[in-house]
């Protein structure tokens, strides 16, 4: 056991944990977010995508302690119900998910495609959302989202001056 210094979602949290635990554990057993869902265990299916400094990460595989003093965002920490992440707000105007498993991760990987390509090609979306498996097959919604998101990204910071 060792402790272990974390930020999620702009709060510190001190873990006294095995510092191989996964992240993900961490996360939704130490800490009780319950967002990041597991789905394979192996970082092929892309539930469990948190975002570490930033970068999207899947979490199932990430020892808690190679995020020692990084921040660590969650999908809720990226809006919130009365303040909806333009991600998040697309996600329920193109109606993308359906059993809805896999939407945190997905979420978590278009944001952080949206923060490096404010306005991607298809391509684009296709190469940063590799690996997010749905079993639902709403890949064509989660394009049409995605591409939503950047057109209010982009009216936001118009409107904004940002």
């Amino acid at each position: 056991m060792a402790t272990i210094a974390l930020t999620i979602n702009g709060k510190k949290h001190s873990l006294n944990t095995d510092p191989q635990m996964p992240l993900l554990w961490a996360i939704r057993d130490v800490v009780g977010l319950k967002g990041t869902k597991f789905g394979c265990g192996m970082a092929q299916c892309g539930s469990c995508t948190v975002h570490i400094n930033g970068v999207a990460t899947r979490s199932c595989v990430t020892p808690v302690s190679t995020v020692a003093n990084k921040k660590v965002t969650t999908i809720e920490g990226i809006g919130t119900e009365a303040n909806l992440h333009a991600v998040q707000q697309a996600w329920i105007e193109e109606q993308v998910p359906q059993c809805g498993y896999c939407q945190s991760g997905q979420i978590m990987s278009a944001v952080a495609l949206l923060k490096s390509k404010h306005n991607p090609t298809d391509a684009d979306i296709d190469a940063a959302m590799q690996g997010n498996l749905c079993r639902c097959g709403t890949y064509a919604r989660v394009r049409k989202a995605i591409h939503r998101a950047a057109d209010m990204s982009k009216a936001t910071a118009a409107t904004t001056g940002n």
